[in-house]
C-alpha cells in the first residue's frame, strides 16, 4: 500500500485538529509495544537506537534534493502518526524533531535532578513551521547531541520524579528515554512516505 496520497484527493480542511490523538485501538498498541520496550531496554540499547534512526534520517535528508525538502507532500497516515501530521515537508519533519528532541533532553535532565518540569506535554504544541529553511538540518543535529547527553549523562535513569506524556502517562527517566529512538523511528518513516510523493 502506498504512503501518500494525491494532493487533489485530500485536502488540510479534512486532517484532524492537532493534539487529536490515535485512534482507540491503535494506542492501546502502541501503549503494549511500548511497555514490552521498556521491559526489555535498557540505557545503551535505547542510545543505540536513538544513533541509528539519527543516521538513518541524515542519510534520507542527504539523498532528498534540497530544492524539494521544504516541499510538503500528503501521506496516508501512519502507525503513531496524528493525522493532523500528514501534510508535512521533510524540513517540518525536522522541525518537529528538533522540538521534540529538545523536550526530551528537557525532561530527562529536570527529573534525573529530581525536579519536574513546568507545564504538561502536548502533541498539539509540538507541530512545526511550515516556513521552516534549511537551518533546521543543523538545529536537528543539536537537538540530537542534547537528547544523548541527557541520557548518557544521566546517573539514574530510574528516576522517582516521572512527566506525564499525554498518550502514555506519568514516565521516569527511563520512559522518556525510551521513547527518544521510537519517536525518531515514527518520524523516519515518514520521511520515506514524504520522499516517495515527492517521487510521484
Amino acid at each position: 500500500m502506498n504512503n501518500f496520497a494525491p494532493m487533489s484527493t485530500i485536502t488540510d480542511s479534512q486532517l484532524a485538529p492537532p493534539g487529536a490523538g490515535l485512534p482507540v485501538i491503535e494506542l492501546w498498541a502502541a501503549r503494549l509495544l511500548f511497555a514490552l520496550t521498556r521491559l526489555r531496554g535498557n540505557r545503551e540499547a535505547f542510545v543505540a537506537k536513538f544513533e541509528q534512526e539519527r543516521a538513518a534520517i541524515r542519510a534520507l535528508v542527504a539523498s532528498c534534493p534540497e530544492a524539494q525538502r521544504g516541499e510538503q507532500v500528503l501521506i496516508a497516515r501512519l502507525r503513531g502518526l496524528e493525522d493532523s501530521s500528514r501534510h508535512w515537508s521533510v524540513w517540518m519533519t525536522l522541525d518537529h524533531l528538533r522540538i521534540t528532541n529538545a523536550a526530551f533532553a528537557r525532561v530527562i535532565s529536570a527529573i534525573t535532578h529530581g525536579k519536574v518540569p513546568p507545564g504538561k506535554a502536548s502533541t498539539a504544541a509540538v507541530k512545526p513551521s511550515a516556513s521552516v529553511t534549511s537551518t533546521v538540518e543543523a538545529d536537528f543535529e543539536r537537538s540530537c547531541d542534547g537528547v544523548l547527553a541527557a541520557i548518557t549523562g544521566a546517573s539514574e535513569l530510574n528516576t522517582k520524579v516521572r512527566f506525564a506524556h499525554p498518550w502514555f502517562g506519568p514516565l521516569d527517566a527511563f520512559g522518556w528515554a525510551a521513547m527518544a529512538g521510537m519517536h525518531m523511528g515514527i518520524h523516519r518513516v515518514q520521511i520515506q512516505s514524504i520522499m516517495a510523493g515527492l517521487r510521484q
